[in-house]
């Protein structure tokens, strides 16, 4: 019996994220998938993307009133018929690096809601004050079966584009969700949060891969090209020291 491909999904709108990122996670996901999926890309310029990439038109304005394209794009995938995609969808932002097999994005919590347990600053953490929120950058759900998400946020569009509400696009999808299972917190890992010496030391230490990663997420600045190379933040202990060691990933 054959199993039915599953879905990776990104979205790629604007001039920020060119076509290469699309192309560098589609072989990406290739090298690091063993199993059979489908690379979908929804993006209104699909100039320079892979034959590969099975493009998905950007969609219209649901009634935002700031403008669009929006953050909130992200709960327009979850409407029933987007796409044509149907089954297990594995939402990836494009400034990620995947270190391993991703087979356990699929096989944890089947036919669930999984998303990042969105990371805060550490001494939050450690009295607890880790919000039920979610972080965006990577989250599965059901093609096809969850267009409450969706229903969710037309109906209460108002809060989800209200930042005194909700002050992330990613906050109001956990919300939409309902029901919600955090990632293994060694599988996704942030940059910044997991590979950033503390000050002084970021400014003269290799930032380290974290162990038993499986995708390294760059949320924010730097971007895995800007990582690779070393990069000066807006304040001093925001400056990293050059990774070559991403380019082992994050390549064409």
């Amino acid at each position: 019996m054959n199993t039915p491909p599953v879905n990776i999904l990104c979205i790629k709108w604007g001039t920020r994220y060119g076509p290469h990122y699309v192309n560098i996670l589609r072989r990406s996901v290739s090298r690091h998938l063993n199993r059979p999926f489908i690379f979908h890309c929804c993006t209104e310029d699909a100039t320079g993307l892979d034959p590969e990439i099975r493009v998905i038109p950007f969609p219209a304005d649901p009634g935002l009133k700031r403008g669009w394209p929006d953050v909130l794009v992200k709960l327009m995938v979850t409407k029933d018929g987007f796409g044509g995609l149907t089954g297990p969808t594995l939402f990836l932002d494009l400034d990620v690096a995947i270190m391993a097999d991703i087979g356990p994005f699929f096989d944890f919590q089947p036919g669930k809601n999984c998303i990042i347990h969105n990371w805060v600053k550490a001494r939050k953490e450690l009295v607890g004050q880790r919000p039920h929120v979610g972080n965006s950058s990577i989250f599965r759900f059901e093609a096809g079966a969850s267009n409450y998400i969706y229903e969710t946020f037309l109906r209460e569009i108002h809060r989800a584009e209200d930042r005194s509400v909700f002050n992330t696009e990613q906050a109001f999808l956990t919300y939409a969700m309902k029901e919600v299972h955090w990632w293994p917190d060694e599988w996704a890992r942030s940059y910044k949060r997991h590979c950033r010496p503390l000050f002084p030391f970021n400014l003269f230490t290799t930032p380290k891969p974290p162990k038993n990663c499986r995708i390294l997420v760059f949320h924010g600045r730097p971007d895995p090209d800007e990582a690779i190379r070393g990069f000066k933040g807006s304040k001093i202990h925001h400056h990293m020291q050059p990774a070559p060691w991403i380019a082992d990933h994050w390549k064409q």
